[in-house]
């Protein structure tokens, strides 16, 4: 195989945090994982970086400032009064307010940034961010053990430089948040859901769903998954693709219902990789941390192209007798049924998502536009008021055209705007726990004042004209702290580890 440069983001501090006891999802797995690609001796054939933590001012790039607002400040003490009573941000089981949530998610969508813009540079053929993928959360609120979208930041960041951009989501459960965030338009195209979900307006047979029954083995997973993939690369001819690897698809994971193995789930990381594409590797769900940290491995090893050399036993590592009784490198299948086979339902899918890429005229086009470059204050991390920069947060035309179809406020949409993808009111959601298989219904005005207008956060950074110097600095929480002596580790936007 043709050697990739792959750079591969990791924060040493993403395993300490803990959604509580008895919750299936376990920030400690990328841990795990980061130890067994060490054991392999895969990190000196990557550009391994620690990701420069998101800041609450580039969260809002998707999610409303007010949601934002409340993650940081969020505790296990106050949760209960700031979601009034369980009917904002945070509902139902799935998302508890654990102690350190927004770190933990801002190491998140930091790393997915991170690597869009590795990308993005030309730095990078492949980046890799298995603290990512957290590919249910909402603009306004939290969902299925996810905070903040940190794919649809990674899009946004894409889209800045590719005029058009592919993801593919192989989760257990469907990618719902990225595919509402970017409904209506033409530059993203999401997979997973239902076959009557495809689009609205502009983006009208950009969203392909392909739903699968219980069962699903690597055999008929592959019969499915290349054809439509290779019809899409080649109708929509994206510049750059991210692969959500959600490791709840394997067999025997907790909470998921499919039957594939290591392999086959790590075929799709070889049948994008040799398209040749800018790819960006994100992990998501797996709630079987021994499988998760062997896949997730693999397919670190398959997006080196060193698969085949690696040995199937596994090295020595500090997590050595997690992977007992047999400490291979490999997640076989089970006995479960094949529910797609027996019904005869996975050709019709096929069929059906193939007659409705036929039905793409072309590539979409993108108005020429000039990529704009950072200023010195920017790439520092600090937001210095620039000529033809908004007041109210710094950012350009490009930003605002890009994020227009989720920036807006609910006093600002239109009734159009108003709706889900499933056609339902967002004044009345309905969600899917994960944990319960319950649907949580809330009306999320509940001790809600009155609508009030978008307010973005604000940087105290001006240029002071009389001494030549920044009248102050901004801090991760978006609150303005006394100019002063600042060490390189606080600038640098990321670092080796």
């Amino acid at each position: 195989m043709s050697k990739r440069r792959v750079a591969y983001f990791y924060d040493g501090d993403t395993g300490s945090y803990t959604y509580g006891l008895g919750h299936p999802m376990k920030p400690h797995r990328m841990r795990v994982t980061h130890d067994l690609v060490s054991a392999y001796g895969m990190l000196d054939k990557m550009h391994v970086l620690r990701p420069k933590r998101a800041t609450p001012e580039v969260m809002t790039a998707f999610h409303t400032d007010e949601y934002i607002h409340f993650l940081n400040r969020v505790t296990p003490e106050t949760a209960e009064e700031l979601t009034y009573h369980g009917t904002r941000f945070l509902m139902g089981e799935d998302n508890p307010a654990f102690e350190g949530v927004f770190e933990f998610c801002s190491i998140s969508a930091g790393g997915s940034i991170s690597a869009a813009q590795r990308i993005s540079s030309g730095a990078a053929d492949i980046a890799i961010n298995w603290a990512g993928g957290l590919h249910h959360a909402k603009k306004r609120e939290a969902s299925g053990f996810c905070y903040i979208n940190d794919i649809v930041l990674g899009i946004l960041e894409l889209l800045r430089t590719y005029p058009r951009v592919l993801y593919i989501d192989i989760d257990c459960h469907h990618g719902d948040g990225v595919e509402e965030a970017f409904y209506t338009t033409d530059r993203y195209f999401p997979g997973t859901g239902t076959q009557e979900d495809r689009g609205r307006g502009k983006g009208r047979n950009y969203t392909v769903n392909i739903p699968l029954k219980d069962g699903i083995t690597d055999e008929a997973f592959k019969r499915v998954f290349e054809p439509i993939i290779n019809k899409i690369m080649e109708v929509y001819r994206p510049g750059a693709v991210i692969l959500q690897c959600g490791a709840d698809s394997l067999a025997g994971d907790k909470l998921g219902c499919f039957n594939l193995t290591m392999n086959g789930h790590a075929h799709c990381v070889q049948y994008l990789r040799a398209f040749n594409v800018p790819l960006i590797l994100l992990g998501g769900g797996g709630y079987t941390v021994k499988n998760v940290a062997r896949t997730w491995t693999y397919e670190t090893a398959c997006a080196l192209g060193v698969q085949d050399d690696i040995d199937p036993n596994l090295p020595w590592n500090e997590y050595f007798e997690w992977f007992g009784p047999r400490y291979r490198l490999e997640v076989p299948e089970n006995n479960m049924d094949d529910l797609n086979v027996r019904d005869g339902s996975l050709d019709k899918v096929r069929v059906t998502a193939l007659q409705q890429l036929s039905q793409l005229p072309c590539a979409p086009s993108v108005g020429m536009h000039e990529v704009p470059r950072e200023s010195l204050g920017r790439h520092l991390g600090l937001d210095i008021a620039e000529e033809g920069a908004d007041e109210d947060g710094g950012t350009d035309d490009l930003d605002r055209r890009l994020a227009q179809h989720s920036r807006f406020d609910g006093s600002d949409e239109s009734d159009d705007e108003r709706y889900e993808s499933d056609g339902s009111s967002y004044r009345r959601r309905k969600r899917m726990s994960i944990l319960s298989n319950r649907v949580v219904s809330v009306d999320p005005d509940a001790g809600r004042g009155p609508p009030r207008g978008r307010r973005f956060f604000k940087s105290a950074v001006r240029w002071d004209e009389t001494y030549g110097t920044l009248g102050g600095m901004m801090d991760v929480t978006g609150r303005s702290t006394p100019g002063g002596d600042v060490t390189m580790e606080e600038w640098e936007d990321g670092t080796s580890v």
